[in-house]
């Protein structure tokens, strides 16, 4: 099921640059596939981890969200995969400049690099057990990222530890900068 699948993943990427324009493709469902992604960011096809990057990378660039089922899918194929939290891990960061001004990259396990700014912003949602606060990011058309813990802790070293000014309040709630907007990282 994957060699055909993949076999027309590699003309695609010829033709597109970057991510095909998979939002406007609507096929009829082709079934479900045995593939999903789990919560540490790793790829298993029928319970073997797809450890070629550059076929990870290609399978992330048909990736499609709707409602709460994930597809990968092509002009005329559309599979249902399962993801375990959210398709993409965010596993760097960087900074440039400081302040309002400045903007902060951040860059998932497939390689896909995103600002933190409106159309990429930082929401903070339940996660693990016990249930924390975690930040996660939009990444393309729905499709969510979640921080690793080297990310969030070098994020914390970037924000800036406010008194909260509105009730429910903790004692102190750290806000990053980037691209003249703020995002609320935690509190505590």
């Amino acid at each position: 099921m994957a060699e055909p699948l993949f076999q027309q993943l590699q003309k695609l990427q010829d033709e597109f640059r970057g991510h095909p324009p998979v939002a406007s493709w609507n096929p009829d469902l082709c079934g479900d596939m045995d593939m999903v992604i789990r919560a540490d960011g790793r790829w298993i096809h029928e319970g073997t981890e797809i450890e070629r990057q550059p076929l990870v990378k290609l399978f992330a660039s048909i990736l499609k969200k709707e409602g709460r089922h994930y597809y990968l899918v092509t002009p005329v194929e559309k599979w249902r995969i399962r993801v375990e939290d959210v398709p993409f891990l965010i596993t760097q960061a960087a900074r440039q400049g400081e302040g309002s001004t400045g903007e902060i990259l951040l860059t998932t396990n497939t390689g896909d690099v995103v600002p933190l700014d409106s159309e990429h912003p930082l929401l903070l949602k339940p996660y693990g057990d016990p249930p924390q606060p975690i930040p996660y990011v939009e990444v393309r058309n729905g499709l969510q990222g979640r921080m690793s813990r080297d990310v969030y802790y070098q994020l914390i070293d970037w924000a800036e530890p406010r008194q909260p000014t509105e009730p429910p309040a903790k004692l102190c709630q750290l806000w990053l900068q980037s691209k003249g907007e703020e995002f609320l990282l935690g509190q505590y």
